[in-house]
């Protein structure tokens, strides 16, 4: 059911529960009859269009607004339709998991004598809202900006969690940044754009809170005294969100940047490990072929005159074996003596 909960508020207290919207519209009028500050709250949850219509018709909403709400996926704003003031919030969760900030959406219309909240979103559960301003008559006989002031209220409170939970990530990401671990890049890189779509939920907070104390300021001294100041500390609460958000983009960027110059440093590292171990192996290298070269001299002198040919000049000269064996010896001799002035040997 699209309307999860519909009542009708006289003093402050819950005077009527309609069965469904026409009995409100009706209820309500009646109420009003008697009690000039009688106003309905109507919460819807993902309504269809019929529902919608059905509100726009008895309040005569803005169609741009009706529109805004069917479609959803709005900036948090507020905009004024004559007497009606359209309200767009994002609650956050935190979803520690999967490190994801999810980003809901409430509508609010705030007129004289009536509240519309339709939800797009699973949380905040507005039933604890609303029980919490009926627990508190001299608060809720403020009237619709009362509803409005406590579900900001709720919401602002909700970023609390998501800040912790953002916190304890950037805690872990900072020991595996200096521990060395190779797939934190991607992590921070995540992490950073769940701090941004957070951020861009709550930024225009600071705007809208502005646009809502102009609007309490025109309305009469009792709101201005009494509900301006909640206002308020709810803004300096929302103000402290946005700074800690701040500070969490700053700090992941640093880290982001210490990592890349972590990685960098690993891999000049990595680089001149492998030069050295390369240098060494050329110098192996350049042992091990002198020595061939050395050994191979000798070898083909002594290959040549072992072929043992019936015309060879040197086989019948009596010098013959002592100068092989000179020539074998000359040879290596020559070859050790180039190979190690050049640092080969």
């Amino acid at each position: 059911m699209p309307v999860i909960d519909n009542a009708i508020y006289v003093d402050g207290r819950r005077a009527a529960e309609p069965g469904s919207l026409d009995q409100t519209f009706t209820r309500l009028r009646e109420c009003a009859a008697g009690a000039p500050d009688a106003f309905c709250w109507i919460g819807l949850v993902d309504p269809g269009k019929d529902e919608i219509a059905a509100v726009a018709a008895e309040f005569d909403l803005h169609p741009l607004a009706v529109e805004d709400t069917v479609h959803a996926h709005q900036r948090p704003k507020i905009e004024r339709y004559g007497d009606v003031e359209f309200v767009v919030l994002r609650p956050a969760r935190y979803d520690d998991a999967t490190e994801s900030v999810t980003i809901g959406e409430i509508h609010l219309f705030i007129g004289p004598s009536f509240v519309i909240t339709v939800r797009h979103a699973a949380e905040p559960d507005l039933a604890a809202v609303r029980k919490r301003l009926e627990g508190d008559p001299a608060l809720l006989r403020i009237g619709p900006y009362a509803v409005l002031y406590a579900i900001m209220d709720r919401i602002v409170d909700d970023y609390v969690p998501v800040l912790d939970g953002l916190q304890r990530d950037i805690d872990e990401i900072e020991t595996q940044v200096f521990g060395g671990d190779s797939a934190v890049s991607k992590r921070i890189y995540t992490l950073s754009r769940e701090v941004i779509e957070f951020q861009r939920a709550v930024a225009p907070l600071r705007d809208l809170f502005g646009d809502i104390q102009e609007q309490v300021e025109e309305k009469e001294v009792t709101l201005d005294v009494e509900l301006g100041r909640r206002l308020r500390d709810v803004a300096d609460h929302s103000t402290r969100v946005l700074e800690r958000i701040d500070g969490f983009r700053q700090l992941l960027s640093n880290i982001l940047s210490v990592n890349a110059a972590l990685v960098g440093q690993r891999q000049n590292e990595e680089m001149a490990r492998l030069t050295e171990a390369g240098y060494r192996q050329n110098e192996q290298m350049k042992r091990v072929s002198s020595w061939a070269a050395i050994a191979f001299a000798p070898s083909l002198v002594a290959g040549i005159y072992g072929m043992n040919f019936a015309h060879m000049p040197e086989l019948e000269w009596p010098f013959g074996y002592p100068m092989a064996v000179g020539l074998m010896i000359v040879t290596s001799a020559v070859l050790y003596v180039i190979f190690k002035r050049r640092g080969w040997l």
